[in-house]
């Protein structure tokens, strides 16, 4: 299990124009992309650098990524987390019934538990990018690196 913020303002040293600099960063919908030799990342994860969790929708999974030493230089050290919205939650209520997004979970082996179908709908996998996409683009950008793809099993919305 790991946890790690995505909206967050911290503040943290980086190379700016050449000269080490204390910089407060703030990652709104974004988290860290640390390469493993910063002592912010997670000692059991310095052999392999600081995790970067990128969420997909609910129906089609999601990745754990790496942090990379150019996503340091280039982003101060961020990258997306999650796939990015695609409908608003208003239009995502509209593309699908609560009863519809259900049974296509459960086609797909999802159990699903939430607080109300508004909720449910909300999330609909419609309402997001294609999770496979964002992150090829991220791995493309050499901001993060994909070590595994997971798939959902079961999801609790509240």
């Amino acid at each position: 299990v790991y946890d790690v913020c995505h909206n967050i303002a911290k503040f943290e040293m980086h190379e700016v124009d050449g000269v080490r600099t204390r910089l407060c960063v703030h990652r709104k919908g974004a988290t860290r992309s640390f390469p493993g030799d910063r002592d912010e990342v997670p000692r059991a994860y310095r052999s392999v650098a600081q995790p970067v969790l990128v969420p997909g929708d609910m129906g089609s999974g999601s990745y754990v990524c790496a942090g990379t030493q150019k996503a340091l230089e280039e982003t101060f050290g961020s990258c997306c987390h999650g796939a990015g919205r695609a409908l608003s939650r208003k239009a995502a209520k509209k593309a699908q019934s609560p009863s519809e997004l259900l049974a296509e979970l459960a086609a797909r082996g999802v159990e699903v538990m939430a607080r109300s179908k508004s909720t449910l709908a909300e999330e609909a996998p419609v309402a997001y990018k294609d999770v496979d996409v964002v992150v090829e683009t991220v791995e493309k950008a050499g901001i993060g690196r994909r070590v595994a793809r997971i798939r959902p099993v079961g999801v609790v919305k509240g």
